[in-house]
């Protein structure tokens, strides 16, 4: 599927200390009223909470890492889920010795600093996510 989109507004800005990522992220969505968009992000956080797909069991499984860490990269997108801003991201982190990791970002990422860019399109057709029986997560129709 390949659907054309323009480029809209950007919103930069950046987090502050305490934060929960997603949830800031998430909230930024909402009051701007940004329904479709690329998101980016850099920083550090004080402790992270990510995911990892389990495509066999069709279940995410969550991981905590109680560290200081540097956020290397946030990519990720806006799109529709029950009417509402949706944003599914993924980071990759690192620790105080190189060693890096990643996966879908979950609630409970907490934000030293982090500066973000989100840049808004428009498009005729709705980006919206509806579960896919073949896949078991919520994908763009």
């Amino acid at each position: 599927m390949k659907l054309s989109v323009k480029s809209g507004r950007i919103v930069m800005g950046r987090l502050q200390k305490g934060d929960d990522l997603l949830i800031s992220l998430q909230k930024i969505c909402s009051d701007q009223r940004i329904m479709l968009g690329d998101v980016r992000a850099l920083g550090a956080v004080q402790k992270a909470r990510i995911g990892y797909y389990d495509q066999d069991g069709r279940e995410y499984h969550f991981f905590n890492r109680e560290e200081h860490l540097e956020l290397l990269s946030l990519v990720g997108n806006v799109s529709i889920r029950e009417g509402k801003p949706f944003l599914h991201l993924h980071v990759t982190f690192a620790n105080d010795r190189g060693e890096c990791f990643g996966g879908h970002l979950a609630e409970g990422t907490e934000v030293f600093a982090c500066e973000f860019t989100i840049t808004e399109f428009s498009s005729d057709t709705a980006f919206e996510r509806s579960h896919d029986d073949e896949t078991g997560l919520f994908l763009w129709k």
